[in-house]
């Protein structure tokens, strides 16, 4: 799949949106409006660069094939199934659903990106303690939470990313009762809400060849303050000839955000070479 989408007038005007809101919290650099719509420079010499991690849920094995350096990355806005995950189990903890307020704001944010509901969730949870409590429960080992409001720079990995999506995707084994993993409950709505991406926000691991419509998904993009560079990725589920893959594209060094875009999707189609 390629980038801009059929419906790039609407993809421009949620990365502006989403770029905007960055800004707010200083993770973008002040020359934002240029590097959303492709014209911005990086100022700083840096080879882009890509990690990919796919781990074929039906198969016979559990560990992923990684293709690059299993190295820390910038989540952006892909940590917003991190800190949902985070949520559900503080509501599992209590014996209780999400709240309507909750879920008002755990749908855009998972959705549409929406960094207002992010920044009010990652109060919620602890901000990065708690992402970090939930974490150790959900079996990632490779993630530290970014400082005080700076939830887009968390740190993650390829392989991290993959135990972040069999906590969501992978039934085996994960359905626990008390301070345990995902219910089923959970994994399902976090499931729903990834289904529902809006269109502009489907590339990335879409990109896998063979995959079926309907994959479940959720990327980030980010520009950073001191190279002007982009921080762009992608983690989800495809079906492919009826196997479940799992798939995380990570990457960073790219001097547009369609140029992080076609980087990760260049990514994603090389691991399932």
């Amino acid at each position: 799949m390629s980038y801009p989408s059929p419906t790039s007038r609407s993809a421009a005007g949620t990365l502006l949106a989403s770029t905007a809101a960055l800004l707010s919290l200083g993770l973008v650099a002040p020359a934002t409006a240029a590097a959303a719509n492709g014209s911005g420079t990086a100022t700083e010499k840096q080879a882009p660069h890509a990690t990919t991690a796919v781990l074929d849920l039906d198969g016979a094995g559990r560990t992923p094939v990684i293709r690059g350096a299993d190295r820390a990355y910038d989540t952006a806005s892909i940590v917003k199934v991190d800190i949902l995950a985070a949520l559900l189990l503080e509501a599992q903890d209590a014996g209780r659903h999400l709240t309507a307020a909750e879920r008002k704001l755990a749908e855009p944010m998972i959705r549409r990106s929406d960094n207002a509901a992010a920044n009010t969730l990652w109060r919620a949870i602890g901000r990065a303690p708690g992402l970090a409590a939930a974490n150790k429960r959900l079996g990632l080992t490779e993630t530290t939470g970014g400082s005080g409001p700076r939830w887009g720079l968390t740190k993650t990995t390829a392989g991290d990313q993959i135990r972040l999506l069999r906590a969501v995707f992978d039934d085996a084994g994960t359905a626990k009762k008390g301070r345990g993993a995902l219910d089923a409950q959970s994994r399902a709505y976090v499931r729903t809400l990834m289904n529902k991406v809006v269109p502009e926000q489907t590339w990335g691991v879409s990109a896998f060849p063979g995959s079926a419509a309907g994959q479940a998904l959720k990327n980030g993009w980010l520009q950073r303050n001191t190279t002007g560079l982009w921080d762009v990725n992608s983690i989800g589920q495809v079906t492919v000839k009826g196997h479940r893959y799992l798939v995380a594209a990570l990457s960073n060094g790219s001097a547009s955000m369609s140029d992080g875009v076609s980087l990760v999707e260049r990514a994603v189609r090389d691991a399932a070479a």
